[in-house]
Formats: C-alpha cells, sequence, structure tokens
C-alpha cells in the first residue's frame, strides 16, 4: 500500500517541522529543572521515559526512510538514553535526533519512498511524509511531557492545522472533522483531552 502526495499546496514540510522543533525545545528547555520523574500527563511513563521515547520515535523515523526498505521496518531495535541521562541530556537528544530526521529528509530525492507504517499493512510514503510522522509523535509526547512538568505548551496554529490536514490521509487515522482549534483537534483525535 502507498501513501501518495498530498493534493492540496498547503502539505506539512520538512520546514514545519523544523519549526516545530524549536517550540517543543523551548517548552521542554524551560522545564529542565522540574522532577522528570512525575508522570507524563495521563500516561503511565514519566516524563523522563516519555521524552525518551519521543526521541526513540524521531529517531527511528529517520532509520525508516534512510533504509529505503519497501516492505517492513528495518530489524532494529530501540534507542533509549542511558540511566544516568539527566532532562539536560534529554532535550539534547530531541534535537540530535530532530536534526537527524530533518537532514534525512531533505537529503531524499522526490522518487523515494519508505514504509512508514507497518499497521494494518506494510504502507510507503514518500520523503516529505515523514516530517509529519515524526512531527504528530514528537507534539503529542511534548504535551504530555508538559502537563507532567506543568509547563505551558501549545504549538503555533498553522502548524497544527498543516498537521492535521496532512495526517488525514493515513491509514491509521479516523476521519473525525476538525475545529477552529487544531491542537485541541490532534490532542483529541489521539485520545488526549482538549484543552481549555
Amino acid at each position: 500500500m502507498t501513501i501518495d502526495e498530498p493534493s492540496s499546496g498547503d502539505a506539512f514540510t520538512v520546514d514545519d517541522f523544523d519549526r516545530l522543533t524549536v517550540e517543543v525545545l523551548a517548552a521542554w528547555r524551560s522545564g529542565v529543572d522540574r522532577d522528570w520523574s512525575v508522570p507524563a500527563g495521563t500516561l503511565e511513563w514519566s516524563c523522563w521515559d516519555t521524552a525518551d521515547h519521543t526521541i526513540d520515535c524521531v529517531f527511528s523515523y529517520a532509520l525508516f526512510l534512510a533504509s529505503r526498505k519497501q516492505d517492513d521496518y528495518p530489524p532494529f531495535g530501540e534507542l533509549h538514553a542511558l540511566p544516568e541521562a539527566t532532562s539536560g541530556d534529554l532535550v539534547d537528544g530531541l534535537l540530535a535526533a530532530c536534526n537527524l530526521l530533518s537532514g534525512t529528509i531533505r537529503a531524499a530525492g522526490p522518487e523515494v519512498r519508505a514504509v512508514i507504517f507497518r499497521h494494518p499493512q506494510p504502507t510507503t510514503a514518500p520523503a516529505a511524509d515523514f516530517a509529519a510522522r515524526g512531527a504528530l509523535e514528537m507534539v503529542l509526547h511534548a504535551h504530555d511531557v508538559c502537563v507532567g512538568l506543568g509547563v505551558a505548551f501549545v504549538p503555533s496554529a498553522d502548524l497544527c492545522r498543516r498537521l492535521w490536514e496532512e495526517t488525514r490521509r493515513w491509514p491509521t487515522m479516523d476521519s473525525a472533522e476538525s475545529t477552529e482549534d487544531p491542537w485541541s483537534d490532534l490532542l483529541q483525535r489521539s485520545g488526549r483531552a482538549r484543552v481549555n
């Protein structure tokens, strides 16, 4: 199965991913001195564990795209921070993973495709789609961490709107209707509470 290029000119781009990265990193840095052992929002994971997972997700999408595999994800395990890593190290780790994904997308030609989903069946997509794939995981888990830390985080509405529209084409997403609040729409679609 394949995901085709978006039909509109308002796709979520790698430049959008870079902008969102800056916003997430700023939010996490503002809470770097807080207790990252507390639960991340409604998750059972701590803020530390959720940040660690976020880094792995973003790194993994760079690996998937760089592999150019068409039939399945590359057969490698997860990337994890060492136990002694600090919250500041996690922020730096996310920056590194985001730079890897951004650079991998930019280096790929327009003909490059790779597996972006494995369920319900292996699905390939063009390199540009990996920006939205990494962004969605990053922004949702950034929210979880920020809720746990008590740090304000509301990503730019234009980025959320394009991310919402881009991800509607994916086989794993429902067809929920959007409202005038694209950030709350993204949260609700992922099973999280809408922001007030």
